[in-house]
């Protein structure tokens, strides 16, 4: 959502009121989703980077959340109709303790809603969530719930913000910048990536239907490439799950069949790695219990 800052230079209008028609924007982009079946969005609001902004935008910025977090709270009704569950991404300890009560007020009020999911990353980026991914995995070793050979590609992908959704089918970037500013760099790696030079606010349901139909053209091409990259990834484990069956096992002179050892050792890995991920499901939910304390 790039350009909200240029708009409002172009109109001759407040910074503040081009993020406020950017996030109107978002509201009724939202619906020509839901019109199409799109069933999951996810949207840049603001990077960590952003907080390097004068203080006054900052200051607004974080007002400005507050009041459509807020509006949310209110609207509660309308997202359970529509089954909306709401995911804020990002490191929410940057947020001021109000903003992060809305926050998590608004992310457990619709987490058992499951027909749309709208991701939000707000005081985000794609770095920070890698780290933060990584120091999950660290402690999940140290903690004895895995182990470093249970260490792999798809592990430290379900350990990101977006952990319970899949990689996005098409990335929108508006505004005419060409690079991804430390947006889902892990996510897209196969995602169509489409740069549109019309500014955020001037985005209309035009503009969406030509990011789906460029989509729609490369399918069978994306595809193809993300079912190879499957392929090769369970080889790649299986040949991990070999070894560390070898260094367990004398399989010779047990006279036992190496194949059933790496099911009977894959089959313990999936077993050690769906315990860690409850366990971070529910480190996840205490940081947001806590927040919910500090509400009341």
């Amino acid at each position: 959502m790039d350009g909200n800052r240029r708009y409002a230079k172009k109109k001759c209008l407040k910074q503040a009121q081009g993020h406020v028609m950017g996030f109107e924007k978002l509201a009724e982009t939202l619906e020509w989703c839901s019109d199409l079946g799109i069933t999951e969005v996810t949207v840049y609001a603001f990077s960590i980077e952003n907080f390097k902004r004068s203080k006054e935008e900052v200051n607004g910025l974080m007002e400005l959340a507050r009041q459509k977090f807020q509006k949310l709270l209110q609207e509660k009704d309308m997202l359970e109709k529509h089954g909306v569950c709401i995911h804020v991404l990002g490191n929410l300890s940057l947020l001021p303790p109000d903003v992060q009560a809305c926050v998590a007020e608004a992310v457990n009020m619709t987490k058992n809603h499951n027909r749309a999911v709208l991701n939000v990353c707000f005081s985000y980026t794609s770095r920070e969530e890698m780290c933060n991914a990584m120091k999950l995995v660290v402690e999940g070793v140290k903690l004895g719930y895995i182990k470093d050979s249970d260490i792999n590609e798809e592990l430290i992908e379900q350990c990101l913000y977006t952990g319970q959704s899949p990689p996005p089918d098409v990335l929108i970037r508006t505004s005419g910048e060409i690079r991804l500013s430390d947006f889902l760099l892990w996510q897209s790696s196969y995602s169509l990536l489409t740069f549109m030079t019309v500014l955020w606010p001037d985005f209309n349901r035009w503009h969406l239907y030509a990011g789906i139909l460029y989509y729609q053209r490369h399918y069978q091409v994306i595809q193809q490439v993300k079912n190879e990259k499957a392929v090769e990834n369970a080889q790649i484990q299986y040949v991990s799950d070999s070894r560390c069956v070898q260094t367990d096992f004398d399989c010779d002179s047990q006279k036992l069949n190496i194949h059933d050892l790496v099911q009977q050792y894959s089959t313990q890995r999936q077993d050690r790695i769906k315990q860690f991920l409850h366990f971070v499901h529910q480190k996840q939910a205490k940081t947001l219990e806590d927040v919910m304390k500090f509400i009341k």
